[in-house]
């Protein structure tokens, strides 16, 4: 594999996917049919996708050792040596420096400074924090917010109490989700991968998964139900949103519990039909609900 082709899948571009979380503020402020907000979405959005991926750099010269034992993550191109350890630091600081010093100088201050508040979250993630039972996985829904709250933040909407909480749950449920599919298929392995499984079990992460599920469903459905919403975004029926909220949460279970996947959750929205179809079915709703 040539050098090119190894940056870029280091770069690990299935996973910008994240980063879409970046437009829930324009969809949900009614905004998506402002093009300046529009735009300046899609610079935020593509300044996340750049730091994430010199994060991803950064975790992988981080996690050389640990990933080698992996039976998928081994192929990395770190790991398997196809980009030096070194070469993939300076990329890293390299891309880092720039996305900030773009945000500085054509976002506002409060979107350069959650991008900062991003960085630093991830470098703590990849130090300390991964190494800190049930922390670690509220640490990645803690990105999760920031991609949201830097969403709002960068076309100067306010940040709605209803999507953080959406949000955090939701990525919770998907955190506990990959804990528990590591867990499993690495079965021996799994604590020289990653350390912190062995304070993880499947009944325990079971369980927290199930409260997560319960919280992301109610929450949620409370949301589309609120007549603070309603009159806020002139809205009306949004539950009708729900069911493909519900489905979309069962089948991720479903590829969980009988398909042993979960690994990768945006790998799975990509790859998986019906879960890929039932989120732009889900897109499409909120965005006819919110257009009438």
């Amino acid at each position: 594999m040539s050098f090119a082709k190894s940056f870029i899948r280091s770069l690990r571009p299935e996973q910008w996917i994240k980063n879409l979380v970046v437009f829930g503020a324009l969809i949900f402020s009614k905004n998506f049919a402002d093009i300046p907000m529009i735009e300046t979405s899609v610079i935020m959005f593509a300044l996340f996708c750049v730091v994430s991926s010199s994060i991803y750099l950064f975790n992988d010269v981080i996690d050389y050792e640990k990933d080698k034992v992996h039976p998928r993550k081994s192929k990395r191109p770190i790991a398997s040596g196809a980009i030096s350890r070194g070469t993939a630091l300076g990329i890293s600081a390299t891309m880092l420096v720039v996305a900030l010093a773009l945000a500085w100088f054509v976002l506002n201050l409060p979107s350069f400074l959650v991008l900062v508040s991003y960085a630093v979250l991830n470098v703590l993630y990849s130090l300390v924090l991964k190494h800190v039972v049930i922390l670690d996985v509220m640490s990645i829904a803690g990105g999760f917010v920031l991609r949201a709250v830097g969403g709002g933040l960068a076309i100067s909407v306010p940040i709605s109490s209803w999507l953080v909480v959406c949000t955090i749950l939701l990525a919770l449920f998907l955190g506990f989700g990959k804990r528990r599919h590591e867990l499993t298929s690495l079965e021996g392995v799994a604590v020289e991968h990653r350390k912190i499984l062995e304070h993880y079990s499947t009944y325990f992460l079971d369980q927290m998964i199930g409260v997560v599920t319960a919280s992301v469903v109610v929450a949620y459905t409370f949301y589309t139900l609120s007549p603070e919403v309603e009159e806020k975004l002139d809205v009306q029926h949004l539950e009708i949103s729900v069911p493909f909220v519900l489905y979309g949460i069962f089948r991720y279970l479903y590829l969980i519990h009988k398909k042993e996947k979960g690994g990768s959750p945006s790998r799975l929205v990509l790859t998986d039909p019906p879960l890929l179809l039932n989120v732009l079915l889900w897109l499409a709703t909120v965005l006819v609900l919110m257009s009438i």
